[in-house]
């Protein structure tokens, strides 16, 4: 199994400021000389943390991470407003140009997946590969999936606490529910909603129980980000055309791509990725037998860290320096 590489600090930080009041984070680590790779978050509006850096050698990679609006470090904290995938897509490109990098691999997770293809089908010239995990397409059934008739399915005990929050004449549409709450002026309800939503999402991320992880995605900064902006992005259908991802993957030719999916993902079923595999050719898949959607999970990480090694070998000769080993 390969381990996440040793923690390591930004090298630098940065604020991009944004005509339309947003203050977006964004840092670096690792070498300028390196391969620049950026990382998606998921959520949405989790925030990227310090195990991000760690997929990628520090000493072979020039690694940025990106606190997505309203995200994290990013300001105002939670904000909805001007807050769309398209809006989002141009935060990245932004901070590409800001950077002086001309083309990068993109890495992201779960909704950083979605976010990943949507800047890809964009921008296909400025990609050098995509390293994906936990695919999520932003459908209608991948919504209907999480929150109305799968996984509830398999986890009825967590779908019963989610819900008890939502009053019976309101659970025909759990995110709508949640999307009034979160959006109130109570801030007694709008907490108990965040900290709900975001444990159910991580007590089903895992095959086995991990409270750690729970505990981590009911702070209630976490929470408070990925509920509201998550409830708003799914009551949006995520800002997509149904099945955009998939109509538009042929944007991605002669991009190659490394997806890694847990076998037992209970979020994003490996379905999606085979879907996506199939209109996207250049892309392979590593099904990874013991896990399921958390990027925490031990085969999770050793697929994540593996195809960073692969890309280096298969990138490093045309990128900035042909002469590095």
């Amino acid at each position: 199994m390969q381990p996440l590489y040793p923690e390591i600090k930004p090298n630098q930080c940065y604020q991009l400021d944004t005509d339309d009041g947003h203050q977006i984070y964004y840092e670096e680590s690792g070498t300028l000389e390196g391969i620049p790779v950026v990382y998606l978050h998921g959520g949405p509006g989790a925030g990227c943390d310090t195990a991000h850096r760690r997929y990628c050698d520090p000493e072979k990679y020039r690694i940025v991470l990106i606190d997505q609006r309203g995200c994290g470090r990013s300001t105002p904290h939670a904000s909805l407003e001007n807050n769309t995938t398209q809006h989002l897509i141009d935060d990245i490109e932004a901070i590409r140009q800001a950077l002086g990098i001309e083309k990068w691999v993109v890495m992201g997770g779960s909704w950083g997946v979605t976010l990943a293809l949507a800047y890809a089908e964009n921008h296909p010239q400025q990609v050098l590969g995509l390293i994906l995990r936990g695919v999520f397409l932003g459908r209608k059934e991948d919504i209907k999936w999480l929150y109305a008739d799968g996984t509830r399915r398999v986890f009825p005990d967590y779908w019963q606490e989610f819900t008890q929050l939502i009053p019976e004449n309101e659970r025909n549409d759990i995110v709508a529910a949640y999307y009034k709450r979160l959006t109130s002026q109570n801030e007694l309800a709008k907490m108990g909603a965040a900290k709900a939503w975001s444990s159910w999402e991580a007590k089903i991320a895992t095959l086995e129980p991990n409270n750690a992880l729970v505990d981590h995605f009911e702070n209630p900064h976490l929470a408070m980000g990925m509920a509201r902006i998550s409830a708003h992005y799914f009551t949006n259908h995520c800002f997509l055309e149904e099945n955009q991802l998939l109509k538009n993957a042929h944007q991605l030719k002669g991009i190659p791509g490394i997806i890694i999916h847990g076998r037992y993902d209970m979020l994003c079923p490996l379905e999606n990725a085979w879907s996506l595999q199939a209109v996207w050719r250049d892309a392979e898949i590593h099904t990874i037998r013991d896990a399921g959607h958390s990027a925490t999970e031990a085969g999770i990480i050793d697929g994540l860290v593996r195809a960073t090694k692969t890309f280096y070998q298969e990138l490093r000769y045309d990128c900035s320096d042909p002469t590095s080993e």
